[in-house]
């Protein structure tokens, strides 16, 4: 009869219960981690703990205690050398169980059993989460956002209400600068084209000075020849007049 007796037997004798659990410790040990089922996983786990907590402290005597059970050299240096190292800051649960499904057979519910200090993924994943959680106060929290819903409303008009001021401040030196860049180039413009009139308009006056003095020059002798014949007949009028008196 099997009274008291409430852990799994695994369908095993009890040397062939220890010795597969033995055997799987040690794999676990070594590769970090291994592939079976549910049943044997829970069992390993409450079997290998207990030696990994031993390992934290190096001494000739766990050593041995914990040979007694593994039977294996390599495994025994692995877990005091560098197992122990990485699960010295955690207080148990060395152990993660992944469940996988069922075997294809006899449909037995496979998993995944791994030291957690050796699975790099999941705790990257975990450091992330930590330090992204924020804790606050439940009564701070609510008046927090009480307040932020309320000024929300009141912020949201009077920004409305400065941003056309800005534009039309902006908008002024705009004018500005657009007509202070017009005003020169309209005396530029105007300025040259002035001078050019004006030169174009001193040679027609300046041609037109010599074409007065050519007209008054031919005018002159004209004006000569008809008053030198006049001349002498006055001479010759009063000649008749002495010679008449």
């Amino acid at each position: 009869m099997r009274h008291g007796k409430k852990f799994n037997h695994l369908g095993r004798t009890a040397s062939h219960r220890a010795a597969l659990l033995s055997n799987m410790a040690s794999s676990l040990i070594l590769h970090k981690r291994i592939q079976t089922t549910v049943a044997k996983a829970k069992e390993l786990r409450k079997y290998v703990e207990p030696m990994i907590t031993k390992s934290k402290t190096d001494s000739t005597n766990n050593r041995r205690v914990v040979f007694s059970y593994l039977q294996s050299k390599d495994a025994i240096k692995e877990l005091f050398s560098i197992v122990s190292e990485k699960v010295a800051n955690r207080p148990g649960g060395y152990t993660r169980i992944i469940k996988l499904g069922n075997r294809l057979g006899d449909n037995a519910e496979m998993c995944f059993i791994e030291l957690v200090d050796f699975n790099e993924t999941m705790l990257a994943a975990s450091a992330e989460k930590a330090g992204k959680t924020r804790r606050s106060r439940r009564g701070g929290a609510a008046k927090a956002t009480e307040t932020t819903e309320a000024a929300a409303p009141v912020v949201a008009p009077v920004a409305a209400a400065e941003q056309p001021s800005a534009e039309v401040i902006e908008e002024a030196p705009v004018a500005e600068v657009v007509a202070e860049e017009a005003a020169p180039e309209v005396a530029e413009e105007e300025a040259p084209v002035a001078e050019v009139v004006a030169e174009e308009a001193a040679p027609e006056v300046a041609e037109e000075a010599p074409v007065a003095e050519v007209v008054a020059e031919e005018a002159a002798p004209e004006v000569a020849e008809e008053e030198a014949p006049e001349a002498p007949a006055t001479e010759e009028s009063t000649e008749e007049k002495g010679e008449d008196a």
